[in-house]
């Protein structure tokens, strides 16, 4: 390659990544809500529901299985105990949670300017969780591995419109099942500097979670501060299981923050109704987050919701219908009363690869979500064929969605310089605003610039290639992951991570279970 072309496409990398430097170094580690919360039920239908959810927890109850702490915590705190089926009296749990719960709470990052304050009118965007496949424009549908993993965690990381690392962004296959969380957390601590989930997958893998976390943040400070939020769901209907238990409780025991998480596909898992599903999901959601609180009083919990709907014809999952927009926005009114953050849903959908079906049915999933006023949105980023797999332009496209999101949310601006009058004053009748002042001033942060549409006119659209969205973004990740560079990790912490990580593996064989 001649010396001049070499220079040229060198210097041209580095505007870049000096332009990717300074768009970070507007980065806001969270959003601010400035808009009302979107309200589709009144305050005596609220209450009707959370009538409905009581009567339900006491006449029938919540199972916590093979799981004696929990059975022995409600009992010597006044709950009815038949086998492993719990029986709450009216207004139990919510006494628990309101008397202990924290609204709101910090999660440190290991930069503390990607602290994230979780609750109140703040949103914090994560990336999808658990997806076992992994998709692309070059190599199609395929089984994730810890390469996958960690270019997910970097894409993460280098998104401005994504706040949190997340947890299991894609399932690393090519690792055994019982020292894979080892890799997945290495990776989030390592390749990225924002906030990121436990293994939960068992209590053990979350003790290592907590170890691992210990050696970043030292063991007094994860003690006295949480460090880590992590997914616990409910074995709907109306159970817990003893693995998501052990996990809720390790988090639990060492103050890290557990998102209590009915897993609802309604019409199999709950009734056909939105208000039953509703009150499903709270007595459920009220029954863990009440356990959270004896463990350990003060504990951070989230009232989490993943409701969608089966389809009556075929049985499978669907996404992007407006019944789970409903569901979401009482949820998160419910969630507001009790006075507990928010968890819901993000870019869901049913489709197999970045297509229409894929935008509308996320796009919905995820105004709807942010109009609700969650506060924490898990799958906001890569996911695809419900949850199967995780896509890499679906993650760029989504993620562009998310600064849309952030824009929504942050609402209109008033101050003097928006209100413009200088420019109507400087314009006046039948002129133009493009060589105003006012206009000169503001154009480059006016509006929200997509980094994946194109409005271009068609001749210049074709002349580049005729590219659609899922092109486009195919090639915006690999610019990103070319220009990756990992944020400072102190060299003792990375090898005492190391060290640890080396020792528990070998004390164990190798299990794919």
């Amino acid at each position: 390659m001649p010396e001049r072309k070499r220079r040229r496409q060198a210097g041209g990398r580095r505007k870049k990544i000096a332009a990717r430097q300074q768009g970070a170094s507007k980065y806001r580690p969270f959003i601010e809500r400035n808009i009302p919360y979107f309200e589709i039920l009144n305050e005596e239908e609220l209450a009707l529901i959370e009538k409905n959810a009581d009567i339900l927890l006491e006449e029938i109850g919540i199972e916590f299985r093979d799981f004696p702490k929990a059975l022995d915590l409600f009992k010597n705190a006044g709950a009815d105990i038949d086998g492993e089926c719990v029986r709450f009296p009216p207004g139990f749990c919510r006494e628990i949670i309101q008397s202990h719960a924290p609204s709101e709470y910090i999660q440190h990052a290991r930069n503390p300017a990607n602290n994230v304050v979780i609750g109140g009118r703040r949103t914090v965007l994560v990336p999808a969780y658990g997806p076992p496949f992994v998709r692309d424009l070059d190599k199609g549908r395929r089984y994730g591995t810890i390469e996958d993993f960690r270019n997910f965690v970097k894409l993460a990381y280098m998104s401005p419109y994504l706040h949190h690392s997340g947890g299991t962004i894609c399932e690393p296959v090519d690792l055994p099942v019982n020292k894979r969380h080892f890799d997945m957390i290495y990776s989030h601590i390592k390749y990225s500097d924002k906030p990121f989930m436990g293994s939960v997958t068992h209590p053990e893998r979350a003790e290592d979670t907590v170890e691992m976390a210990k050696l970043v943040f030292g063991e007094t400070f994860l003690e006295e501060n949480t460090v880590l939020t992590s997914l616990i769901n409910a074995n709907s209907p109306l159970t817990f299981d003893a693995t998501m238990l052990g996990s809720a409780t390790v988090y639990a025991e060492h103050n890290q923050a557990t998102i209590i998480s009915p897993f609802i596909l309604a019409g199999a898992m709950s009734p056909v109704s939105i208000t039953g599903t509703v009150t499903q999901i709270l007595a459920e959601a009220l029954a863990g987050m009440a356990y959270i609180q004896l463990v350990k009083p003060g504990a951070p919990v989230i009232f989490g919701s993943f409701a969608s709907a089966v389809s009556m014809q075929s049985g499978a999952p669907t996404f992007g219908t407006p019944e789970p927009g409903h569901i979401m926005t009482i949820v998160g009114a419910l969630a507001r009363r009790l006075g507990v953050p928010f968890r819901s849903g993000g870019g869901l959908c049913a489709s197999k690869i970045p297509d229409a079906q894929a935008a509308y049915e996320s796009a919905n999933t995820m105004q709807a979500s942010a109009l609700a006023g969650v506060n924490f949105m898990l799958h906001t980023a890569g996911w695809l064929e419900g949850g199967l797999s995780m896509g890499y332009e679906k993650f760029i496209m989504d993620a562009d969605q998310a600064g849309m999101l952030a824009v929504l949310l942050e609402g209109v601006e008033l101050s003097e310089n928006a209100q413009a009058m200088d420019a109507f004053r400087e314009v006046g009748p039948g002129g133009h605003f493009l060589g105003a002042a006012h206009t000169q001033a503001n154009f480059e942060s006016a509006f929200y610039r997509s980094e994946i549409a194109d409005n271009n006119p068609f001749e210049q659209w074709e002349a580049e290639g005729s590219l659609d969205s899922a092109k486009r973004a195919n090639l915006k990740w690999k610019e990103m992951l070319k220009e990756y560079e990992a944020p400072k990790l102190d060299p003792a912490i990375d090898e005492a991570l190391l060290e640890f990580i080396a020792k528990r593996k070998s004390e164990f064989e190798d299990r794919d279970y």
